[in-house]
Order: C-alpha cells, then structure tokens, then sequence
C-alpha cells in the first residue's frame, strides 16, 4: 500500500518519464528504419522504378489471409500477395511496350467463363446471362460499397488475365521450329556413332593427394558469378526451454481425473443441504459427463481397435460393457474410458442412395424449389419402385437424385463408420448387404441400398473423458528461471559448452532467408529471423525470444549479405570441379604412347567399345558424357580423338563408324515435336528470365 501511494504522489513526474521514453523510442525508429525518408517508412518493394504502398500491400495481405481461411497464416499470405504483385508489375510493363489492350468482347467473354458455375449469373438454360451480371453489379453498388470494391478488383484481375493470356500466346505464336529445324532434332536423335575409347576414372588418384585451397575456390566463385548468387543468410543455433509437465504435474493430474470416478458432495444454497453430484463410474448421462468434464468433447461412433490409442488398442478393444479403464496416458494427455456397449460389425460397407432434397435443407442450390412433403411423397414412390425392382436403382438415381452421385448410378463406394451423417451410418452399418430403405438426413430424404459389408469385427463405443496435462505455475517458474540463467551465462561464456555443461540440446538452423519464418523444432517465428538480420545483431550475439511453449535462448553464428556465396558454401560444390580438373592434368601427364592400346597399357585400363551413341543420349558406360560424345561425333571414322577431359575421367576416344540415320522425305512431324515440347514450358520461362533481370528492391523485412 505504501508503495502505491508514493506511485499516486509522483504521477504526473512518472508522466512525463514514461512519455519521452515513448518519444526516444518513436525517435530511434524513425533514425534507424527511416533514415530513407518517408518513402522508406511507406514503400514495401520498389519495382522497376514503380512504387509498391506498404498502406495497400497490408491490406491485401490481411484480404488475402481472410479468405485463405482460418489456418493461414500471414507468412503465407504475404508470399502470395508479393508473387502477385511482382507479376502484376513486370508483366504490366511488358504489356505497356507492347501496346496491348483489352477489348469488351474480350473482358465479356472471360468473365462469362469465370462465372460459368455461379447459379447467381445463370439463366434458365443454365447460360451466364448478362442481365443478371448488370443486376448484381447494380445492387451491390447501390447497397454495399465493399462488395461494389470486390467487384471492381475481379474485373480487373480478369483483365490483366487477359492481357497476360494474349502477351504469352504471342510469345508462343513465334516458337515456331522451322523444317530444316525438325531435320537437325532428327539426326540429333537418331544419328549415332561406333566407338572404342579408353578410360582414365578421376578415382584413380586419391582425393586425399589433390588439395584445393580456399583461394582456389574463391577464384573459381568469382570467375562464374551468376552460379553462386545468393540473397541475404544467416545461421543460428538455439536451445529450446520447454514449459513441460514435470513428473508432479504428471502425478498431480492423474490423482485429480482418478477423483472423478467417484461420486461427490456439494453443498446446495438453494436447498441448504448436500447434493450428491454423480462421478463418472455412476452418472446417467456420459456424453453430458464428457461434455462438461472433459478437454475433448464426447465421441459418439463405434470404434475398432484401429481406431484405438496403439498402446492400449489391445487392452481396451478386449474389455466387457459397464468396464472402466484408466486413467491412462496417451501423448501429453490422461485418458479415463467406460464402455458403454460392445458387439461385432463391419468396419466398411458400400451403398448407393438416390438423394431427394427439398426446401431448406443443407447446401441445396437454388434450383430446387419443392417443399418437405412433396419431397417425401416422391421419395416414398421411388422406393416403392426400387423394392420391385432393385435393378432401377441407377436408372432412377441419374433421372432423380439431387447430387453428383447419379453420374454413377448413386453409387458413393465404400465408407469407415462415422464418415457419414449419423442416420445414414446407422443405416448402411446396421443392416444387411442388400437392404433397402429410406433414410431422412439434413440433406433430405435417401433411397439407401446397402452394398458388399466387410467381415464383422469387434467394435466398442466409448465414453471418454480426457485431459491434458498442463505445466504447473511452479514449473513454469523454474523454467522461466533456468531460461534467464542460461541467457546471463551464454553473454560471457561458450553457448555450445555451456549447453553441453546442462544436457541441452543445441540445434543449428543453416541459411535462414530474411523472408524466412520457419524455425525448425519452433514455428513460425518472424521476430527471431527479423533479428537475425538486424543491423544491430552481429555474429556471436545471443538473445531470449518468448515462444507459444516455452523460451528459446538463440545466438548468431553467420551473417551474409546479398553476393556471392562464401566459400564454405561453396566448397561442397566447388571442391569437386576442381579437384577432378587437377586429377585431369595429372592424368594427362602420366599418360605414354598415342594409340589406345598404348594408353591403356600404361595406365593399366583396358580399350573398351560403344555402340549406338547418340547426341540425345549422349552416355558413355552408363555415365553422361557430352563433352566426350560431342568430341566423338566431330573426328571422322578411323580417327583418334585427343585427351578428353571428362565428367568421369580422361577419355580417348577412337571412331570404327558413323550411322547416319536414314533422310526422310518430311520432317514437319520433327518440327512439331518441338513446337509442343517448347510452347508448355514459355510461359514460365518468360516470366522468369523478366523477373531475373527486373530491379528489385525488397523491403519487406522492415515490415514483417
């Protein structure tokens, strides 16, 4: 209390503190993340000289993650928002310099196909109707500003399909392989060659007798930059403190869900006496019990032992009705089950049914207008007829029913118990192979036919009560403790041996982009990314980030900026190249004589043959060699190749014939082949090589 008065005492003082430490914060943000001007606080990407508002890219960020549905996350929608716009951009330019337009007709058109599913926009005939477009636009205009907005942007996102569409099929129109073309892919395939040749495999020499240095790498990395262009990266290792359930929590909770079994007294203030409220062995209502009692709601189905916890499947599939089993542990939660009532069926069954909607039941579209009673009375005649005559059944269900089941006659396969409504379950499981009947669901009225049932097996309900088990206040505490204590320590101290010192896991996470969210062992996780980047964290640097269970204590082991790849980066791929062009030369050096059999004797190999080979295919003993083959096809039968250096080893090679393959009087057919095979993959191509040579700048890290 004396506490609190002071702070009452000194208010406006603690005023005035705490709001210039609001203005010293809003004044640093600003200095660090806007010393770019305004436009850098509201630009999220500039692209090719065009502006992307950071104002506008949230907002469809935050449309898009809504209409994803409630387990996207904004990690996700923000790439998708981001892929759109820099297509949206490019390709706009592109379509700018050429001077493409949209015509009516072309807009009236894709929109007819867009909505062609929509009962909203159709006729009688079944027609996208433009009346009715000019209707909904109308009414949406005059009653909801937002929906008028949704609209606009879907006509715009139509047109810009169709300018894309128009600008790629131009592009495709010119991928036109000529005849003389067809004729060249023709011998490319189908020419071949005979050939013996000598061998010299790199694994001759031992890697241990090359060496590679770094700056050998390093060389090699800048002699061949545009295979070793990498944006930004950072590594980071962590350790992970989990706010577990102790072994007490653990014991604590078994106890409390065992005193559930029992009956127990409560005192009543309405009556001033003891009411007896009725345990889970004894009470008269399970699914109320579950329900009220329990983390997962009650779970009314038969159940096969597939379908039980594998590590009490065998224990509770064999227990009698009226048994009580637990409480059990299953996962990070504890389990207490009766068995209400056990017997032996099928655990799948086929069926057909013929479905009669009417008037307000579930999903009906709008075409169907009859009510409940003339849904019935209908229904009623066709099972009449269908009990005569049971092979009707798929000429009625394509004539009557009212889904995509009569295209097969009625016939839904086979199902599990439980997949589907629970009238129609019972139903097809309850009764046998051949039965037919009539099921009411909140879809309508079925004409069911049970179909072929499986061998009945033994199947239990249950009523289950389960809950998890949660980390105490006391647990948590100390984890929090051991957490802060870890984070002092590693400020001064290893982070590996410290870690090792107390049975942490330490885990690396190698090449985090600065788009990144990802952290393997943790989540979704942008804050700690975000700081890996900052241009305050430098390597070494350890910080505490809270997470949904628990703390990571995380440190910086690598930054790299936009450029090339390092050289341990690099190394895995580099090393090889280089080190086979250095057992090359060796190779070549150790070689005697000029003939193939002179070389082989030498290097104690053997001349080997190859038939066949072609430019297509260009292998040599089963390993791809298309220096070595392209060498071969341009020496002329009889002769002898120089040292090749190939992907394997150091080839020679000596030509014993050339196949030329037969001439053909056409060779559209050729040419065509690769008209099909170039024009799929344009598209991609295109947008790609634009958006490879497209200026970007990516703000995005500052926002997200």
């Amino acid at each position: 209390m004396a506490i609190l008065n002071s702070i009452r005492k000194r208010g406006i003082f603690l005023i005035l503190i705490i709001a210039l430490a609001l203005f010293a914060f809003i004044l640093s943000d600003v200095l660090t993340k806007g010393s770019s001007g305004p436009k850098g606080q509201d630009t999220i990407a500039v692209i090719n000289g065009e502006d992307i508002s950071r104002q506008g890219f949230m907002e469809e960020v935050e449309a898009t993650q809504r209409s994803m549905g409630p387990n996207a996350n904004t990690t996700q929608a923000m790439n998708m928002v981001w892929d759109r716009e820099l297509r949206r951009v490019i390709m706009n330019e592109q379509i700018e310099k050429v001077g493409l337009s949209v015509e009516k007709a072309q807009l009236d058109n894709a929109l007819k196909t867009q909505l062609a599913n929509n009962p909203t926009f159709l006729n009688e005939a079944g027609q996208v109707d433009e009346g009715k477009i000019q209707e909904y636009i109308a009414s949406i205009k005059a009653s909801s500003p937002e929906m008028y907005k949704q609209w606009l942007n879907f006509e715009e996102d139509i047109a810009a399909g169709v300018l894309q569409t128009t600008y790629y099929n131009m592009i495709k129109g010119g991928l036109r392989a000529t005849v003389a073309e067809g004729e060249q892919e023709y011998h490319f395939q189908n020419d071949n060659l005979n050939f013996q040749y000598v061998v010299v495999p790199y694994t001759k020499i031992a890697d241990e007798e090359v060496k590679v240095s770094n700056e050998e790498i390093k060389k090699y990395i800048a002699d061949h930059p545009n295979d070793f262009q990498v944006e930004p990266q950072a590594d980071i290792q962590y350790v992970l403190f989990a706010e577990e359930p102790s072994e007490t929590d653990t014991e604590e909770a078994k106890t409390t869900i065992a005193s559930m079994l029992n009956d127990k007294m409560e005192f009543n203030q309405d009556t001033k006496s003891n009411d007896t409220i009725a345990g889970f062995r004894n009470t008269k209502n399970y699914e109320e019990y579950v329900n009220n009692n329990s983390d997962v709601p009650y779970y009314d189905r038969w159940m096969f032992k597939s379908d039980l916890p594998p590590t009490v499947a065998d224990t509770l599939i064999n227990l009698n009705k009226g048994d009580i089993y637990g409480p059990y542990k299953v996962d990070n939660a504890l389990y207490l089950s009766k068995v209400l009532d056990t017997k032996k069926m099928p655990d799948s069954a086929a069926s057909k049914h013929i479905l009669i909607r009417y008037v307000g039941t579930m999903r009906a579209p709008e075409t169907i207008t009859r009510t409940k009673e003339e849904a019935q009375k209908l229904a009623d005649s066709i099972l009449t007829v269908v009990k005569k005559d049971k092979s009707k059944f798929a000429e009625l269900a394509s004539q009557f029913s009212d889904d995509s089941s009569k295209d097969n006659g009625g016939d839904l396969g086979n199902s599990t118990p439980g997949r589907m409504v629970p009238p129609f379950d019972n139903f097809i499981f309850n009764n046998p192979t051949g039965t037919v009947g009539l099921v009411e669901t909140d879809f309508g009225f079925h004409i069911v036919e049970v179909g072929k049932q499986s061998g009945a097996k033994p199947a239990i309900q249950l009523a289950t009560v389960v809950k998890n088990i949660e980390a105490s206040d006391k647990t948590t505490n100390e984890v929090f403790s051991d957490a802060s204590k870890f984070e002092v320590a590693v400020n001064k101290g290893d982070f590996t041996e410290l870690a090792k010192a107390q049975n942490l896991e330490v885990k690396p996470v190698n090449k985090l982009g600065n788009m990144d969210s990802n952290i393997p062992g943790v989540g979704e996780n942008r804050t700690i990314v975000n700081w890996a980047f900052n241009e305050d964290t430098e390597v070494g640097d350890t910080k505490r980030f809270s997470v949904p269970n628990g703390y990571v204590i995380a440190q910086l082991t690598r930054k790299n900026p936009k450029g090339l790849m390092t050289v341990e980066d690099a190394s895995a791929t580099v090393t090889p190249i280089l080190r086979n062009q250095k057992k090359a030369k060796k190779i070549m050096e150790s070689i005697k004589g000029t003939s193939l059999e002179e070389v082989a004797a030498s290097q104690n190999v053997v001349v080997q043959t190859a038939t066949g080979v072609t430019m297509a295919n260009p292998m040599v003993a089963a390993t791809n060699e298309p220096k070595v083959v392209g060498t071969a096809f341009g020496t002329k039968p009889g002769q002898t190749t120089s040292l090749i250096e190939g992907k394997n080893g150091v080839y020679k090679v000596k030509v014993t014939a050339f196949n030329p393959a037969p001439k053909m009087d056409s060779y559209v057919n050729y040419a065509n082949q690769m008209n099909s095979k170039a024009a799929p993959a344009a598209q991609t191509q295109v947008y790609n090589a634009l958006k490879k040579k497209a200026e970007i700048e990516d703000n995005r890290a500052n926002f997200y």
